[in-house]
């Protein structure tokens, strides 16, 4: 049996976070998990299978690609396991995946997650980029394949509203455009645009924390960091950088279940 659930991410709001259908059965081939996670047609889709003793084998796709990376979807499956009896609520999940082994733990009503680090890199950036935000940027770095830039405060990440089709003729991954907080109840705050990858704006986004929060910890001079992301459906992130290593810890809700119907293709 194929068990689906729609879990929001990074948030306890039956309309906050981040929504991502979970799917936990056996193996299908790829070109049918890309079909379901357009199907489906949110940000993330995480398809899993058990391989035994709360090991699970994890590929993540947007609505066109699959991913090498996604925190959302983690969180999403994690907490989707703990919520159907999968594992015991004190077993550590494992998970393979594109970027190597991750793990999940459960702390209460929060579940940690154990991530790599992603190296920044100096980076000029063609001005067309910053004009199709509608932002004038303090620095642009690198973060594997997408772009961080840097503003100067929150309101300018809150005001941007970007010209989607002309970052859409621009070659590109990603662009995630971050600033500190304005608020005491957090270090900074980040919005995430990816239309080349068919999401215009991802509502909380918890793989870019893996650069996000060695940026941030260098220039605040704390390792321990807690993160807003600025979205319309909005989310939060507890999180922490352990050498090469990024901890994130959100919440999740799951709105529904259910079973998807068609078995593997052959």
């Amino acid at each position: 049996m194929t068990t689906l659930f729609h879990v929001n991410a990074f948030s306890q709001r039956p309309f906050g976070g981040n929504p991502a259908v979970v799917v936990l059965g056996p193996e299908r081939p790829t070109a049918e998990l890309r079909a379901m996670a357009a199907e489906f047609n949110l940000s993330e889709t995480a398809f899993l299978t058990g391989l035994g003793n709360a090991h699970y084998r994890l590929r993540w796709f947007t609505p066109t690609v699959e991913v090498d990376l996604c925190g959302h979807g983690t969180l999403a499956a994690a907490h989707a396991i703990w919520e159907a009896g999968e594992a015991g609520l004190d077993e550590v999940l494992r998970f393979e995946t594109r970027s190597g082994i991750l793990t999940a733990v459960r702390e209460g009503e929060w579940i940690r997650l154990d991530f790599p680090r992603i190296q920044l890199s100096p980076l000029t950036l063609d001005p067309a980029y910053a004009g199709a935000l509608g932002c004038q940027p303090r620095q642009t770095l690198a973060a594997g394949a997408k772009f961080l830039l840097e503003l100067g405060s929150e309101e300018e990440v809150r005001a941007l509203k970007p010209d989607f089709h002309a970052l859409r003729a621009l070659p590109g991954r990603g662009l995630m455009v971050t600033a500190p907080s304005s608020s005491s109840e957090y270090d900074f705050v980040s919005r995430y645009f990816a239309p080349w990858v068919g999401v215009d704006e991802d509502p909380v986004t918890g793989s870019n924390h893996c650069a996000l929060v060695p940026f941030w910890a260098e220039r605040l001079g704390k390792t321990r960091l807690k993160a807003r992301q600025l979205s319309m459906r909005g989310g939060e992130l507890r999180l922490s950088l352990l050498g090469d290593r990024v901890q994130m810890a959100g919440q999740a809700l799951t709105l529904w279940r259910g079973e998807w119907l068609l078995p593997p293709k052959a």
